[in-house]
């Protein structure tokens, strides 16, 4: 919610002009807005709407549009976030005598390296088996509120550093584990002044830190967050209430953003893990997931305690196991880690197509989240290229596009910048645009 800073009200109160006022506030708010375009400052972009209005290439390789190319000191599924000229990623170096996971800052333009802080693993984490193989030990979004950068790191904890890469605070969040050992994967989210972290691979609870001290301000503790890998997201009620949405294994909850207590549950069909994020539209929120992709779910956002004979909208066992779908003109599309790829109405959930894709490789094909850039929809595969397609009533893709230089796995959702794409490897980060 936007409120007007004491300041401005003070000028008021003191008998300045009105008109003056609102000129002077509309240019301001016009350059603040203009500083900021661009900028792709956390997981799936602005808010997580995962859109943009950019105009990218839709076919690239080693020789064409490929603007540059770096290689990285590590892997890592964690998406890039841009702002102004910098990139910023995470990943996990596995050379030398004490693994780190490591804090890279590059610039947009050229791919120079500008810097990187080192935050080794001084502590016990988890073996590098099951399915940790599948995602890796950097899988976890940074965030920025355009004045620094804020990253999670696992059991590394949740940092803070400015835009020279200098650390500001740290502070643990736990050093647990699931049962299931799938480590960490939850990105971060501002709110206020607050850094929202779900750490429920690590403590089993999530919880709101002062983005300038790092003090915690509230934690929810719960057994039912182990299984829970998502986003949270904040929605706002038709009354223009803030509420944090995050789904968890056989529910959906909303709390409080500011005090962390709970506003109200549903019931949902997700049992087991969950891993897709929340998406929010208006004062509805969506949420798919589950175990085997069990489910989805679409909730009215308001109301108190248990909300699933006045709120809920309705379920259905359409799902996404992974990928958090992306929503589009009242339609879901993702393509799943089995490679099948879906259109689902956001009015009731049902299957508009569900069609196989082609030339995929066997295994777990996708676990990136779609990206709509301009009019189609951008889907990074792990081992078999990016596909590109329009929203529609069938699947048609118009590329799949690889590198074929490049055989590690690509598991982040892309970034988007000044009509300049951005994906990252294992092995490496490339920026895409057209060629002149």
């Amino acid at each position: 919610m936007t409120t007007c800073p004491p300041p401005l009200l003070l000028f008021l109160s003191k008998g300045f002009s009105v008109t003056r006022f609102l000129v002077a506030f509309v240019c301001l708010f016009a350059t603040l807005n203009q500083s900021r375009a661009g900028d792709w400052p956390e997981f799936l972009g602005p808010a997580g709407t995962a859109h943009s209005n950019e105009v990218v290439p839709t076919n690239w390789n080693e020789s064409t549009n490929l603007a540059w190319k770096v290689d990285l000191p590590g892997s890592g599924s964690s998406s890039p976030i841009i702002v102004g000229n910098r990139i910023i990623m995470t990943c996990y170096v596995a050379e030398g005598a004490t693994p780190k996971r490591q804090v890279l800052c590059f610039d947009k333009s050229t791919g120079k390296p500008l810097w990187s802080a080192d935050f080794p693993i001084d502590y016990r984490e988890d073996g590098y088996q099951g399915y940790i193989t599948e995602h890796g030990y950097a899988s976890n979004t940074p965030v920025t509120d355009g004045e620094n950068v804020f990253v999670f790191l696992g059991k590394g904890g949740v940092h803070c550093l400015d835009f020279n890469g200098r650390k500001i605070w740290s502070v643990d969040v736990g050093k647990e584990s699931s049962n299931r050992r799938w480590g960490s994967a939850a990105s971060l989210v501002m709110f206020e002044n607050m850094v929202i972290v779900n750490a429920a691979e690590e403590s089993s609870a999530i919880m709101a830190l002062d983005k300038n001290t790092g003090e915690e301000l509230w934690r929810q503790e719960a057994g039912m967050l182990e299984l829970t890998y998502g986003t949270p997201r904040v929605a706002t009620t038709a009354g223009g209430d803030a509420e944090l949405v995050i789904s968890v294994p056989s529910e959906i909850w909303s709390l409080n953003p500011r005090t962390g207590k709970l506003n109200w549950f549903a019931e949902s069909p997700m049992t087991g893990n969950v891993s897709p994020s929340v998406i929010v539209d208006g004062d509805t929120v969506y949420s798919f997931g589950g175990y085997r992709a069990s489910g989805s779910i679409a909730v009215r956002v308001g109301g108190d305690d248990d909300v699933t004979d006045s709120h809920v909208l309705w379920t259905n066992r359409s799902s996404s196991y992974v990928a958090t779908p992306l929503l589009h003109e009242d339609r879901f599309y993702w393509i799943d880690d089995r490679g099948i790829a879906y259109c689902t109405s956001a009015k009731d959930g049902e299957v508009i197509y569900r069609e196989r894709v082609n030339n995929l490789e066997s295994g777990r094909p996708v676990y990136a989240s779609p990206v709509l850039i301009g009019d189609h929809i951008y889907v990074v595969t792990r081992r078999s290229g990016t596909v590109v397609y329009r929203p529609g009533d069938s699947f048609t893709p118009i590329a799949q596009n690889k590198f074929e230089s490049d055989d590690s796995d690509f598991n982040a959702s892309p970034a988007v910048s000044d009509g300049k794409l951005y994906l990252r490897s294992d092995q490496s980060l490339y920026c895409l645009s057209q060629d002149d």
